[in-house]
């Protein structure tokens, strides 16, 4: 069976380097899902969860990411993410605790410059992304929501 050798890189570090069956990514205007053999593909990627399979209907890793970049060509996939965690590393409160820091931020600035508002407004999607991929994983695995769980 083919796999897609997949690299997602941070300017930070390698984040995770595997061979996979599946890889959904949340591109702009929706999600794109890929499979070995598909033909070549280039996209901006937003805010939002991706999603592996190592294997046809097998268990599922799932990524927080901000946004990046995506190309696939001869089953390689590389993602040059802004920003990109693992659902296991994500703590949902602290998640939680710096959304909500970010939209008290956005209420309190009335004459907020664009250039800030589209900052504020980004990082709010990177803290919905990370939550709704953290719950996701701990529902999974009935895990407690606190504090390294």
């Amino acid at each position: 069976m083919a796999l897609i050798k997949l690299k997602v890189i941070t300017p930070e570090k390698v984040v995770i380097e595997l061979e996979t069956y599946q890889a959904t990514l949340p591109v702009i205007g929706g999600e794109v899902t890929l499979l070995p053999d598909h033909m070549p593909y280039i996209g901006a990627i937003q805010a939002g969860e991706i999603m592996l399979r190592k294997v046809a209907g097998g268990e599922e890793i799932n990524l927080a990411t901000s946004g990046g970049f995506a190309e696939f060509h001869d089953n390689t996939l590389v993602i040059l993410a802004d920003t990109a965690e693992r659902a296991e590393e994500i703590d949902l409160v602290r998640a939680e605790e710096a959304r909500s820091r970010a939209e008290n931020l956005k209420k309190e600035q009335v004459h907020m410059g664009e250039e800030e508002y589209a900052r504020t407004a980004a990082l709010i999607e990177k803290e919905f992304a990370r939550i709704k991929v953290a719950r996701k994983h701990h529902s999974r695995r009935g895990a407690s929501l606190g504090n390294g769980s």
